[in-house]
């Protein structure tokens, strides 16, 4: 299996200053993946860890990057003007550092959140594609499709990576809302994980297969729309 690096880089954000990322590649990258983190925990979570490893493993390079709030400590999250342009910096700055390679954005939950709106917006330049690794739909108990009206401006192929048990997605509301969006959105249910892709040991299954099927699932889909 080839060997997968991790480098730090860091990247300015306009008008709220540098910010962390972290590039892991293998050594015959096929794509990468701009990923975003979520409002709770940064870059260096083990979920996002993993996922960038498995990503390499399976030929995607990733860049993982902080949100300027996560940057300096903060626990609030960015406004979404700032978060829009962190997006957007980041998305360059991996069309610099890996020239040539399709690239696909995305993130897990807020940071997914954050990249579809500016995508929404304006068009992320070469970006192919949008990896939501759990989507949060509406806030835990508080169903609602609004946070979904913007996915319709969205024109590139999107991917949702959903759990069955994951409170901030009820799959009463994300299903209509995929099949509205038409063949340009995927959608892959997860049996028995939660928002963070965590599942129960009554399930019989653990944490790593969960973990194994939506690297797999990732990898796939983009090769379905033709990326790599």
């Amino acid at each position: 299996m080839a060997a997968v690096n991790t480098q730090q880089l860091e990247f300015e954000v306009a008008d709220a200053g540098p910010v962390s990322a972290l590039l892991t590649s293998p050594a015959k990258a096929r794509a990468c993946y701009v990923f975003a983190h979520g409002a709770g925990a940064g870059m260096t979570h083990p979920f996002m860890e993993s996922f960038a490893a498995g990503l390499g493993k399976r030929g995607v390079a990733s860049l993982r990057y902080q949100f300027p709030y996560m940057e300096k400590g903060s626990r609030r999250p960015d406004p979404p003007v700032v978060a829009h342009a962190a997006v957007r910096a980041a998305v360059a700055e991996a069309g610099r550092v890996c020239p040539g390679l399709p690239l696909i954005a995305g993130g897990k939950s807020f940071g997914g959140r954050m990249t579809s709106q500016a995508q929404a917006m304006a068009p992320l330049s070469g970006v192919r594609g949008l990896a939501f690794v759990g989507f949060p739909l509406h806030p835990a108990g508080k169903p609602s499709n609004d946070r979904a009206r913007h996915l319709a401006e969205v024109k590139v192929p999107m991917l949702f990576l959903q759990g069955t048990r994951d409170t901030l997605a009820e799959l009463t509301l994300l299903k209509p809302v995929v099949a509205s969006l038409g063949p340009r959105a995927s959608l892959h249910i997860v049996k028995e994980a939660d928002h963070s892709f965590h599942v129960l040991a009554r399930s019989g299954r653990n944490d790593r297969e969960v973990m194994t099927e939506i690297l797999d699932a990732f990898a796939g889909w983009i090769e379905t729309i033709g990326v790599a």
